[in-house]
C-alpha cells in the first residue's frame, strides 16, 4: 500500500523505537507488502514482537530472489550467498548436486539459476524446511527430509558431483548470545552445532567419501573463528581442503575433495 509522507514518519518510528536498526528499508518492505492499513498494522505487530522481518513478510532476498520463508523456519543468511555462488561456479551440467541441510532451499534455487542441466537434491532435517524448499525448488530438485545423508536415495551414493552444505555451526553456550530474532524464531536444530558448533561438521567429514564420486567436490560454511578446525575436520577424514573467504559479507567456506588413494 501507498503511505503518506506522515503515516511514512510514523511507521519508521515505531521500527526505531523497537531496535530495527534498517527502519526505513523496513517500513518500506513492510508498506508493500499489506493491502490495506489492518493489514499493515497487523505486520508491524508480528514484526514488533521480535519476529524476523523475512518470516513476517513471508519471503527473504537471497541473491536476487524472492525465497519463501514459513513461520518458525531457518532464514537464509546473506553470507551464505558467497557459499551457494561458489558452489554454482564448480558445478557442470550433468552433474549430480546435494544441497544437504538444506533449509529453504535457498542454495539449491541459486545454483539451479545459474546453471542448467543439472541434477539437484535438497535436505534437511526439520519438516517445514523441507515443505519451503519444495515451494522454492518448484519441481526442479528433489527435496527430502532426513538426518543428512540419510534423506538420500542410496542410488545416488558414490555419484555426488558437488555437495553443498550450511549445517549448525554455533557452539550451544553462544546460541544464548544470539539475537532474538534468530535464538526465539528459529528452530534451535538449525542453529545448534554442538558444544564447540562443530558436531555436524564431524559427521558429514566421515560419510562423505562414501556419497560423493571419484572427483567430487564439498563445499561448507563454517565461521572464520572456526575454519581451523573445519579444515583440520575434513583432512583428517582423508580430504584434500582449503578455506576460501568473502570479507564483504563475512562469509568463509571449506571446500573439500577426496584425496588420491
Amino acid at each position: 500500500m501507498q503511505l503518506t509522507p506522515v503515516d511514512h514518519t510514523r511507521l519508521v518510528g515505531r521500527l526505531r523505537a523497537a531496535g530495527c536498526v534498517f527502519a526505513e528499508e523496513e517500513a518500506q518492505l513492510l508498506a508493500a507488502g499489506a493491502g490495506e492499513t489492518r493489514e499493515l498494522e497487523s505486520l508491524l505487530v508480528r514484526r514488533l514482537a521480535g519476529i524476523p522481518l523475512e518470516q513476517v513478510l513471508g519471503w527473504a532476498e537471497f541473491c536476487g530472489l524472492r525465497i519463501m520463508v514459513e513461520p518458525g523456519v531457518f532464514v537464509p543468511r546473506r553470507r551464505t550467498e558467497f557459499l551457494a555462488t561458489r558452489a554454482a561456479a564448480i558445478t557442470r551440467p550433468g552433474d549430480r548436486v546435494v544441497d544437504l541441510c538444506c533449509g529453504t532451499g535457498a542454495v539449491a534455487a541459486r545454483i539451479l539459476q545459474l546453471v542448467e542441466g543439472i541434477e539437484v537434491y535438497a535436505t534437511d532435517i526439520d519438516p517445514a524446511a523441507v515443505r519451503c524448499a519444495e515451494h522454492n525448488l518448484a519441481g526442479r530438485a528433489t527435496a527430502s527430509e532426513g538426518d543428512l545423508f540419510d534423506a538420500l536415495p542410496l542410488s545416488v551414493a558414490g555419484r555426488l558431483d558437488v555437495v553443498v552444505v550450511n549445517a549448525p555451526y554455533v557452539p550451544s553456550e553462544a546460541i544464548a548470545l544470539m539475537p532474538p530474532e534468530a535464538r526465539n524464531y528459529e528452530p534451535v536444530t538449525a542453529l545448534d552445532g554442538g558444544t564447540d558448533g562443530l558436531d555436524l561438521h564431524r559427521r558429514i567429514a566421515a560419510a562423505a567419501a562414501q556419497w560423493l564420486a571419484s572427483d567430487g567436490i564439498l563445499l561448507i560454511e563454517t565461521s572464520r573463528a572456526q575454519r581451523v578446525a573445519t579444515l583440520a575436520i575434513f583432512r583428517e577424514a582423508g580430504f584434500a581442503a582449503h578455506a576460501e573467504s568473502s570479507a564483504k559479507v563475512d562469509a568463509t567456506i571449506v571446500v573439500a575433495t577426496r584425496r588420491a588413494g
